[in-house]
């Protein structure tokens, strides 16, 4: 494990105040694409993903790096299918955060099939689920309310 100091804590309300800030970052919001069409409205933010917390079919945990919250990860159904998201904070991009957190998440979410997504253009995402035995199954458009048009993201598969 690259981050010996890392941990996975299971989300609680408080931590949704950091995600939220994390997500207004522009660089980022362009990268993951498929966001929010009012990813600045905090109210909607913090009212939607605190329904998440205590669904049962979501297991969203908080990335703490040395006890700081860097980031988010998550297991969520989507048409049946189990899927994988995660969101690290920027100035924490590049430094294996995100392959090391879902390599410890995918030690205890063992929903297998489990899917990512990632848009065609944000190579640093595509490399978290190759380093961590995903294989791309495929491909498919979408509009990207982050982007405001249709892009094409990568599917990735972890049986």
């Amino acid at each position: 494990m690259p981050y010996p100091n890392m941990e996975l804590i299971k989300s609680i309300a408080d931590d949704l105040n950091y995600f939220f800030q994390f997500q207004l970052d522009q660089e980022a919001i362009h990268l993951a694409a498929f966001t929010a069409k009012d990813s600045d409205n905090k109210e909607a933010y913090i009212e939607k993903y605190s329904r998440f917390l205590t669904d049962p079919t979501i297991n969203m945990k908080t990335i703490r790096l040395n006890g700081e919250i860097v980031g988010s990860i998550s297991k969520f159904m989507m048409f049946g299918e189990a899927g994988i998201t995660y969101w690290i904070d920027r100035k924490y991009w590049g430094k294996g955060i995100g392959a090391g957190a879902l390599k410890m998440f995918l030690e205890t979410e063992t929903t297998r099939p489990i899917y990512g997504r990632v848009a065609f253009d944000n190579i640093g995402s595509q490399r978290v689920p190759e380093k961590c035995g995903f294989i791309k199954v495929g491909e498919d458009k979408g509009f990207a309310n982050a982007r405001q048009e249709e892009i094409v993201e990568y599917i990735y598969k972890l049986s």
